[in-house]
């Protein structure tokens, strides 16, 4: 009897790892991802990702968006601070403070980052070098008068 099990959370903080996700589907143990803020991880090409965290209410001097050892971190620090003279009857909007890890494959960059409508959308490149890449071999025929130095050919 096998059980499957939704490798789903964990692929929710990598980008770039499409491929040992597969290849892990089915193997035990996959972590809990953060639920707050939510997020999607998009791929919009062959090499491209994106990033989209939703950010309502906060302003850009308030997130951080750092890269190190392939590890993407996106931070808040709201302002605590509240505008003179009013007082919140009802608070909906959540403006706590979050911070979000996501583990890079090798060769993803990042290539910027901008808030539009309370979208934080962080844009994601893979380049890999020329020399990783898979190339094609020509394949030619054998050519019969060749023989090894020093041998002769029967």
């Amino acid at each position: 009897m096998r059980t499957s099990f939704d490798f789903s959370p964990f692929a929710r903080s990598t980008v770039g790892f499409d491929r040992m996700l597969r290849l892990l589907d089915g193997v035990p143990g996959a972590g809990e991802a953060p639920s707050y803020p939510p997020y999607n991880i998009i791929r919009t090409a062959e090499d491209e990702y994106e990033i989209a965290v939703a950010v309502a209410g906060f302003g850009e001097d308030e997130l951080e968006v750092k890269l190190h050892d392939g590890q993407l971190t996106v931070k808040s620090t709201p302002d605590k601070a509240e505008k003179e003279g009013s007082a919140y009857i009802h608070r909906g909007i959540a403006r706590r403070a979050f911070e979000l890890r996501f583990s890079l494959a090798d060769y993803i960059e990042v290539s910027g980052a901008h808030v539009e409508n309370g979208m934080l959308h962080v844009d994601l490149v893979r380049n890999v070098p020329e020399a990783k890449k898979p190339r094609t071999i020509a394949i030619g025929k054998a050519d019969s008068k060749k023989a090894l130095p020093g041998k002769q050919a029967a």
